[in-house]
């Protein structure tokens, strides 16, 4: 049986995208037009850090549900982890669909489809139920679940401008929104199982090669490099595979090519908390890493009024200027972690809330 150790730094990963995630949300939401300058550095800077987070969100959804995964083969008790997995992929799904739903307009009589707009809870649940499927299929054959994860990420990179602007009109609205952002999806399957295939791979690596010696040091090498290298590079080895093979995919892929630097970016934040895991581990701020969903969920409830359709937005619509609104996010941050701190212990403790309440609904 292999011995594997906890990957302290992936909560410490998660607490910074989540914290990105509340402000990106409250200032995006709270800022006056008028500001939103893209000839401001400082407006700049705030808008380039806003677009990482979703990309660390996804990588690290699919490196650490892999590693459990894998760590749970080692010990030939992975049936219990796949249908934890499942489950928790399935109540992602359900949990996004109900965060758009507005009970008091449908009491009203007003019914509509912007409940089935796909986000990233749907979006990271689909891939998890993907990635279990991979799983099955190839947890015999070790490496060639890796070179198959790549290679996922990879092509859902590279092809990415063969779907950018896909209309699926004759299918249900209900499976069209998650390949096609026409009817206002967030989030689409496309690209961005992308960089959970990545995130697997990325498990794999730490699987087999986490307790070896100066893995961590070659790691954070290997993370910063490579992750320089996509973000300042990508683009010319893209268009020099096409000058070389003539195929048109890499040039037009090179031309919008937003997908391979921001997963450069997560490779050098990884690099960084990676780095700092021993600072990390019993941190604060490393708590909150362990809170996501529960963040997530409030903060949406506060902010874009689910259920109710009377949130923060309501009021704060591009009203404010960059002052109130950075100091508006500091509040908003601190009330929703207290919130979060308060009523829900982990993650986990909130999966396993509802699936209590899920198995006492069927007692009934």
């Amino acid at each position: 049986m292999q011995k594997t150790k906890r990957l302290y730094f992936i909560d410490a990963v998660r607490a910074f995208a989540i914290l990105m995630m509340l402000q990106g949300h409250f200032i995006d939401t709270a800022l006056d037009p008028a500001y939103r300058d893209t000839d401001n550095i400082a407006y700049n800077i705030w808008l380039y850090f806003r677009g990482i987070t979703a990309p660390v969100f996804f990588t690290i959804s699919g490196l650490i549900f892999s590693y459990l995964l894998l760590r749970a083969h080692s010990q030939n008790n992975d049936k219990a982890r796949i249908k934890k997995g499942f489950f928790r992929g399935l109540l992602l799904i359900l949990t996004g669909y109900l965060l758009r739903v507005n009970f008091f307009s449908w009491l009203s009589g007003d019914f509509n489809t912007n409940f089935l707009k796909v986000d990233v809870l749907q979006c990271i649940g689909l891939s998890l139920i993907l990635l279990i499927g991979l799983h099955l299929l190839l947890r015999k054959y070790s490496y060639l679940f890796s070179i198959v994860l790549f290679t996922i990420g990879f092509l859902c990179f590279l092809t990415e401008p063969l779907y950018r602007d896909l209309e699926l009109n004759n299918i249900p609205l209900l499976l069209a929104n998650y390949l096609s952002t026409t009817h206002g999806s967030v989030f689409t399957i496309l690209p961005w199982f992308g960089y959970s295939a990545f995130g697997a791979f990325l498990a794999t690596v730490f699987f087999r090669h986490a307790d070896k010696h100066k893995f961590k040091f070659l790691t954070i090498i290997i993370f910063v490099v490579t992750g320089y290298l996509l973000m300042f590079h990508s683009s010319w080895f893209l268009n020099e595979v096409f000058h070389i093979s003539g195929i048109e995919i890499f040039h037009l892929s090179a031309g919008y090519n937003y997908l391979f630097t921001r997963f450069g970016n997560v490779l050098v934040l990884f690099g960084l908390f990676y780095t700092l895991e021993r600072y990390l581990k019993a941190s604060f701020i490393a708590k909150i890493g362990q809170k996501t969903l529960s963040i997530y969920i409030f903060h949406f409830i506060l902010l874009f009024g689910s259920f109710t359709g009377y949130g923060l937005k309501r009021y704060l619509t591009k009203v404010l200027n960059p002052q109130e609104a950075i100091a508006g996010a500091f509040l908003f941050i601190f009330f929703v972690c207290t919130i979060a701190f308060y009523y829900a212990k982990t993650n986990a403790f909130l999966y396993s809330r509802i699936k209590f309440l899920i198995e006492k609904m069927k007692s009934n």
